[in-house]
């Protein structure tokens, strides 16, 4: 079976800058000349990490925050670039990281819809046959002429997702995007995961979460400090997890 995602040892550097002071007349002297003292500190948001994905595979990311888990996905997606290590995405990718990214707050949903679709590779004749399964599945019909700038945050992850999943993506990475909207919403996007499961995608999902993950995930990656804790079946792993953080299921 083919690879969809291969990393190997990848790893991410950011360099922060902290302020130095010296003394109290320096303190004052900075305040006056509106400088600062700083110096620049490494800070490796990951390190070491690889795994490898199949087709139809299914990879939860767990971590309290600051492990990691958002640079993980701005890697896969593209948006950053690795300072060490290898990555490879094969197949068309569609991600879910941030609600209402890529979404004009001015442009109607009617007009996201189309953005958005062609940004993730369909024209518009594609997008004008899928335009009312979107739709529906959103539940937005009555507001779809509306600029999204006043939309709800509901209403945003429905479209968001709606889009997301409608343009049949080899590869679907999401970012907690099962935590928004009303329980009932929240079961219909685990049910769509699930069909698209079943038809081949594979699928990366972050999520504090632990029962999404569980339930829809094969295998889960434990980020902690940046440095990968354990890879292994989604139980096994989130098992380790829960105990590390002292909480009782």
């Amino acid at each position: 079976m083919s690879l969809h995602i291969e990393v190997e040892n990848l790893c991410k550097k950011f360099q922060l800058r902290q302020q130095r002071a010296y003394s109290l007349s320096k303190i004052i002297h900075q305040f006056i000349e509106r400088r600062a003292f700083s110096e620049m500190k490494d800070f490796w948001a990951l390190n070491g990490v690889s795994f490898q994905m199949e087709a139809g595979d299914s990879l939860g990311v767990i971590g309290v925050n600051g492990s990691g888990k958002s640079t993980l996905l701005k890697l896969l997606t593209g948006t950053m670039r690795p300072t060490s290590g290898r990555i490879t995405v094969n197949g068309r990718r569609s991600a879910l990281i941030e609600l209402g990214a890529g979404f004009h707050p001015d442009f109607s949903g009617r007009e996201n819809v189309y953005l958005n679709g062609m940004i993730l590779g369909l024209d518009k004749n594609q997008i004008r046959k899928k335009f009312d399964e979107i739709v529906e599945f959103a539940e937005i019909e009555q507001f779809i002429d509306t600029p999204v700038k006043y939309y709800s945050s509901g209403m945003y992850a429905r479209l968001g997702f709606a889009v997301a999943t409608a343009v049949e993506p080899e590869i679907l990475i999401v970012d907690e995007i099962l935590a928004v909207g009303d329980m009932a919403f929240q079961q219909k996007c685990a049910r769509r995961i699930e069909e698209m499961l079943g038809r081949g995608i594979s699928l990366v999902l972050v999520s504090h979460g632990t029962d999404d993950i569980r339930r829809i995930c094969r295998r889960t990656l434990w980020l902690h400090k940046g440095e990968p804790m354990k890879l292994g079946p989604s139980g096994e792993v989130l098992d380790s997890y829960m105990n590390f953080m002292g909480v009782e299921e």
